[in-house]
């Protein structure tokens, strides 16, 4: 007795931890950020199962039942919606019944014939030969089910839901029928029929979710490459924007000098003032911006420039001196694509409402950057665009997060009263590290 038990609490523990590692691969946006909501889903599911298994007279109904379980649990768990919850769930039933039981049933009939269970203690078991090689079955199963989910980035959609569902439920009603011979036909091919429409299922929902996944993932290589192409044009950009403000640096100097001059010079009155209100412009421009990096300055310099020719109050309080570690690129990044995103958020304004805020520098242990605009109602805070193509723009909150994830920081936006509010977050010790 206690032999059957044991293989019977093994192969119940395997379906746990299967259903762990489906879970795992598919849900996308955990409700609860601990290590704990990993485990919640099988532990309930295996401690279900053990207890319809021995302490109930469910029969049939026992798996119905596990299936809307997991269903419950997973969707307390995860912010995945209903339908994403019911396809991973169908996902972990297909594996763990339908292509294991078809693999082992079948190894069973061809071992042992129709003479497949034993009688222990008034009980009816499997033989424990059969258990054994549904243990040895699930494993594989469940190690090439993870060979084939481990890189599975793909988000279902509700069509690709539907489609998996109608073909899960066909084959689970071919089963039932066949399992229960409903269908009155001969023994043996009722069993061919189960076994058949296990795998069949399998096989299809495995194919289809791996070509989902591989064109997502090529699609998202192209991204990639647009992105990576973008941000590159961007950093040439203004490195040219900073080869040409050194000169002009540079030539602004000498004029400064030879203004300085003329004012001492014994020229005209008007001479004078002349060189004096250039020599006062030439100051408001070398005094516009100073954060300390000089990459940052030009930066601000050229977004500011491009926020007056909007009829946009631009303000940035910044500084970055001391602040080393973040590379040029990222700079470009964070900086660039935030102020980007305010300006084109606030030219659907009226004017009067068009004001963009940037404050940066250290707080503490962080490097703190914050980027603030008046708004429209309607603003995605997710990375996503409202422009019609949407293949070449919608990067600029994303690659943010990506940037600032780099140095372990973090990367919010949100909405409140008609204000856009960006924040990101750098540790500092964590940024050096990355440097």
């Amino acid at each position: 007795m206690w032999l059957y038990q044991t293989l019977d609490i093994l192969s119940t523990i395997l379906e746990g931890f299967c259903l762990y590692v489906i879970s795992r691969c598919l849900c996308k946006e955990p409700r609860f950020q601990t290590a704990i909501n990993k485990f919640i889903p099988p532990i309930a599911e295996i401690m279900l199962t053990y207890a319809l298994t021995w302490f109930t007279e469910f029969g049939a109904w026992k798996m119905p039942l596990i299936f809307l379980f997991v269903v419950a649990i997973l969707k307390i768990c995860y912010k995945d919606t209903v339908y994403q919850i019911v396809t991973v769930t169908e996902v972990w039933f297909v594996v763990i019944v339908f292509l294991s039981e078809a693999i082992y049933f079948s190894i069973g009939y061809l071992l042992f014939g129709s003479n497949q269970s034993v009688q222990v203690d008034g009980q009816t078991f499997l033989r424990w030969e059969i258990l054994a090689i549904a243990f040895v079955v699930r494993l594989l199963v469940l190690g090439l089910t993870y060979l084939m989910l481990r890189h599975f980035k793909y988000k279902m959609q509700l069509k690709d839901s539907i489609i998996l569902t109608i073909v899960f439920l066909i084959a689970f009603t071919i089963s039932v029928l066949a399992n229960f011979n409903v269908l009155n036909l001969a023994g043996l091919v009722d069993l061919v029929i189960y076994i058949s429409s296990g795998i069949l299922a399998a096989i299809f929902m495995m194919i289809f979710m791996y070509a989902k996944n591989i064109l997502y993932l090529r699609e998202q290589e192209q991204r990639d490459k647009v992105q990576i192409a973008q941000l590159q044009q961007q950093y040439a950009y203004y490195q040219d924007k900073l080869k040409d403000e050194e000169r002009i640096r540079s030539i602004y100097h000498d004029m400064k000098n030879h203004l300085l001059v003329l004012e001492g010079s014994k020229g005209t009155d008007e001479t004078r003032k002349m060189a004096q209100e250039l020599r006062s412009q030439i100051a408001d421009y070398e005094n516009y911006v100073h954060t300390g990096n000089e990459f940052l300055d030009i930066i601000l310099k050229d977004k500011a420039e491009k926020a007056r020719e909007k009829n946009i109050d631009f303000s940035a309080f910044i500084d970055f001196s001391g602040i080393d570690f973040i590379e040029p690129l990222d700079i470009s990044t964070l900086f660039g694509n935030g102020i980007d995103n305010a300006i084109e958020a606030s030219e659907k304004l009226p004017e009067e409402q068009r004001v963009i805020l940037v404050k940066a520098g250290k707080v503490q242990d962080f490097v703190s950057i914050l980027i603030e605009n008046n708004c429209s109602d309607k603003v995605y805070t997710d990375g996503h665009t409202t422009k019609a193509d949407k293949f070449l723009h919608g990067f600029g909150i994303s690659n943010m997060k990506k940037a600032a994830e780099k140095y372990s920081g973090s990367c919010t936006a949100t909405q409140e009263n008609g204000k856009f509010t960006l924040k990101i977050l750098l540790p500092i010790a964590a940024g050096k590290a990355v440097d």
